[in-house]
């Protein structure tokens, strides 16, 4: 790749890395911000050991870093407590702090144009059909995969993971949690799908 081309995940990784290091001066519950930032720590260190070999689309690039974003932000103030979600709330009289359901919408629509990626390039899928509902299935497995993470957390530390649980009363909390998840995957396979194909293609020439 040209130096042009490193710019963009160079500047993403900065970006991500100056919030990250921001984020940890003070975060409201140290052992909730160590649990919501997991995945940056064990994602980033992988994206950057194949991005020679397998350098993602600038599209698919962006958006994990803005998903990094949200969940350092939600491990800076724990997700019922950002600030965001409070100003959601009270323009549209909700119930509850909704940052947490942006964290799971995004559960479902990054890891949907990743999962398409990965099995568009290796030839793993050609029917749009299948590449559709395959990429839905991934979606909702990760979903899935999380909220027993969660469980488990909630088993472990009792009342300690209630900030990292984010429930805020629902008892409907989990089914909520991955309906989201299933919407921004299919969000992000019909009003992406179109862009990502084009970027997938300028790696190929």
């Amino acid at each position: 790749m040209n130096g042009r081309d490193e710019r963009l995940p160079a500047a993403l990784l900065g970006l991500v890395a100056l919030v990250l290091a921001v984020s940890a001066i003070a975060p409201y519950d140290r052992a909730t911000w160590w649990m919501e930032v997991a995945p940056v720590f064990l994602v980033a260190p992988l994206l950057i050991a194949s991005h020679r070999r397998f350098p993602l689309t600038p599209l698919l690039q962006t958006l994990i870093a803005l998903h990094a974003l949200v969940l350092i932000v939600g491990g800076v103030w724990t997700y019922a407590r950002v600030p965001f979600g409070f100003w959601l709330q009270d323009v549209f009289h909700l119930a509850r702090n909704p940052y947490d359901r942006i964290g799971h919408f995004m559960q479902g629509f990054v890891p949907a144009l990743a999962a398409r990626e990965v099995l568009l390039r290796r030839g793993i899928v050609r029917g749009r059909g299948w590449l559709f509902f395959l990429v839905t299935c991934v979606c909702l497995a990760v979903s899935a995969l999380y909220e027993l993470i969660e469980w488990g957390a909630a088993v472990a530390l009792g009342q300690g993971a209630d900030a990292f649980l984010g429930t805020q009363g629902d008892p409907w909390d989990t089914q909520n949690d991955m309906a989201m998840a299933l919407v921004g995957a299919l969000v992000a396979q019909i009003g992406l799908g179109g862009w990502h194909a084009r970027q997938i293609a300028r790696l190929r020439l």
